[in-house]
């Protein structure tokens, strides 16, 4: 806060909100709220930075004395427009009763001014509140509503929400090329810095979203990195958490999984910390995405119950874990239940391409049939590279199942080539994968051990194990690395919680399962930060993997650091202790096996309470200058030869 020591503090916040220091504005806002005399606007303000600085709680606290002060002004427009930003905010939290409450007292301020921008705001809310209760027709009305009440009272903020809230229920209906268009629109009104911060944030938002609605992956690409710039310029943090699950979504298309898992897990943290729950629950869906196209089966279906629990719906991720598992049955049926209940082409253009895989592996050939029929009804509706690559996917699958596998491979190679615009590996992989069936239907086994051996380096190369051992075992020349006889040479990597018995008698079992989903996120966020592979959850710890000793060591110290930070921030972080060793171990398909990773796990039990223990050996190949504690060294049970093992020192 240097240079504002002669201006008062309420001068001194207001220049501080001119430049986002939202932190100095904060505190200046309180320094002069201690004072008095703060008048209703300077309360909204106070609110409006609380909430940028990341303290929803205050943000809402101060905003209902802001209402207070517009009431009592006699501003009835200012106090509606407050009472629907405390609407949001408490929708936000899933607080709906309340939320209702605000926006009633928004239509009462408002009912005399109808032309007004926050009469605007109070019908654009009913529109939002019918889309998501199904009632599109309904939800349109009140959005072109909004849009003339808007012109007449010249307010570009309700203008432009309403545009992207018409433009989004259009798509939903089918009308998408005249929806798009008024998305675009209100984009370039945010883009040319006419509207306000909250509102561009918000329409940068609803436009990424509906880019995703139609499967438009190039634009949403584009307008997520403008999205990002925008926020980083603003220094705001509530909506990166925002732009975060859609850059996270991006990421894993183009095949980078581990740091996609990153992304989505710092957008889950700073979403919680905003209360945005709903966003939230789409970023713990993309979290069970990356985890089941790297074949942990297990922390996938555990971040989709976690979504299913914030209110987001965990289809098709739970079904595709039902399928891994080799329950085609009841993934089929939780799959047609999906169907039946999602009434929007968005919705159900997200449901169709698992169903029809896993149709047509349950046999129900009508079923698979109907729903590529729909995916090219829905691509010819949306007109978009990845609605089309699903749709001549999902034809070609049907056609091949059907016994036509000359017009499968057709159809197959149009998916590839579209999906090969759209950069998207995992996809392209997969695809040549069916094509392999395909060549072979036809005699040709060239071409298919052409296609399986690009689709497994391309899985190989992007971390989708679970997929790239199929497409081992599908190509028949690497049957060593399916039955587990493949060795390697590997840094192992092991957690564990220090005195978790004892922990769980303090705290309680409720208690202990927040923990640990906490420490799992924690840690799992800065192992896909350095590049490792996550092999099992194991007791109270993580067992990870890394093709780099050094990068294994920088993890471990980080691990530590994380915690110890949490520690200082929060009061509390339970204490792990950190084992790491390189050694060769053989590939048992998602799993490593012999002595080498026991003599991991054994070096992680010689640790001790937030310490990390590396071999001599590990330390000197990973090339990195460390301070370390004293060497010793040990007899680790089952392994003949004493090895000696260092302590670093982190801290």
């Amino acid at each position: 806060m240097t240079g504002i020591a002669q201006q008062s503090p309420i001068d001194a916040a207001k220049a501080a909100f001119a430049r986002r220091a939202w932190r100095d504005a904060f505190d200046l806002y309180a320094q002069a709220d201690r004072a008095g005399g703060l008048t209703a606007d300077d309360l909204a303000a106070h609110a409006e930075v609380a909430w940028w600085c990341g303290q929803p709680d205050d943000a809402t606290r101060i905003g209902e004395r802001a209402y207070a002060a517009y009431v009592g002004a006699g501003d009835r427009q200012r106090a509606a427009l407050r009472a629907i930003q405390l609407s949001d905010e408490n929708a936000n939290r899933g607080a709906y009763t309340v939320a209702t409450a605000w926006l009633t007292r928004a239509e009462r301020l408002t009912d005399d001014a109808r032309d007004s921008g926050a009469y605007g705001h109070v019908v654009l809310r009913r529109s939002l509140i019918a889309g998501g209760e199904g009632h599109l027709e309904q939800a349109l009305a009140y959005a072109r509503e909004a849009i003339a009440i808007g012109e007449r009272a010249g307010d570009k903020d309700v203008q432009a929400l309403a545009l992207v809230q018409t433009g989004q229920v259009l798509v939903a209906m089918g009308q998408v090329r005249e929806g798009m268009a008024l998305v675009d629109e209100a984009t370039m009104a945010a883009v040319s810095g006419d509207l306000g911060l909250m509102v561009t944030g918000r329409v940068y938002c609803c436009t990424i979203s509906a880019c995703r609605d139609v499967a438009d992956i190039r634009r949403a690409s584009d307008w997520t990195e403008a999205a990002h710039r925008w926020c980083d310029r603003q220094s705001v943090s509530g909506f990166p958490g925002v732009c975060r699950v859609h850059r996270a979504e991006i990421t894993a298309l183009r095949g980078g999984l581990a740091k996609a898992e990153q992304e989505a897990r710092l957008a889950c943290d700073e979403l919680l910390k905003w209360q945005i729950a709903p966003v939230a629950a789409e970023g713990y869906y993309e979290i069970g995405s990356i985890r089941l196209r790297m074949g942990d089966l297990a922390a996938a279906e555990e971040a989709l119950r976690q979504a299913h629990q914030m209110g987001r719906s965990p289809e098709p991720g739970l079904s595709l874990v039902r399928f891994a598992e080799g329950k085609t049955a009841v993934a089929h049926a939780a799959l047609k239940r999906a169907l039946a209940e999602e009434p929007t082409r968005p919705g159900r253009a997200r449901l169709l391409p698992a169903h029809v895989e896993i149709a047509l592996a349950a046999g129900d050939l009508a079923a698979a049939r109907a729903g590529a029929d729909e995916l090219a009804e829905i691509a010819e509706a949306f007109g978009t590279e990845a609605s089309h690559a699903r749709k001549h996917v999902a034809l070609g699958a049907v056609l091949l199942a059907d016994g036509d596998a000359v017009a499968a491979e057709k159809e197959l190679r149009r998916g590839l080539e579209a999906w090969q615009k759209i950069e998207a590996p995992y996809e392209i992989a997969r695809i040549r994968m069916l094509i392999a069936v395909a060549a072979r239907a036809q005699g040709d086994e060239e071409t298919a051990k052409l296609e399986l051996a690009s689709a497994k380096s391309t899985l190989e190369r992007i971390g989708a194990r679970r997929d790239a051992r199929i497409a081992a075992e599908a190509l028949g020349d690497a049957p060593a690395v399916a039955a587990g006889d493949a060795r390697a040479t590997r840094t192992f990597l092991f957690t564990d919680i220090v005195n978790s018995t004892k922990l769980i008698g303090v705290i309680g079992d409720d208690a202990w399962a927040d923990l640990i989903r906490w420490h799992d996120d924690t840690l799992r966020s800065v192992i896909a930060e350095h590049g490792g592979e996550e092999i099992r959850h194991q007791g109270d710890g993580l067992v990870v993997s890394f093709d780099d000793p050094g990068r294994a060591l920088d993890c471990a110290i980080a691990i530590q650091q994380r915690l110890a930070d949490h520690r200082r921030a929060h009061g509390f972080a339970p204490a792990v202790r950190v084992g790491v060793h390189e050694a060769q171990a053989t590939r048992r398909g998602l799993d490593y096996a012999g002595a080498g990773i026991h003599e991991a796990a054994r070096v992680g039990a010689l640790a001790g309470e937030g310490e990390i223990l590396v071999t001599r050996a590990t330390l000197d190949a990973s090339g990195r200058s460390v301070a370390m504690g004293e060497a010793r060294t040990a007899s680790l049970k089952g392994i003949a030869e004493p090895v000696e093992v260092v302590p670093v020192v982190w801290r």
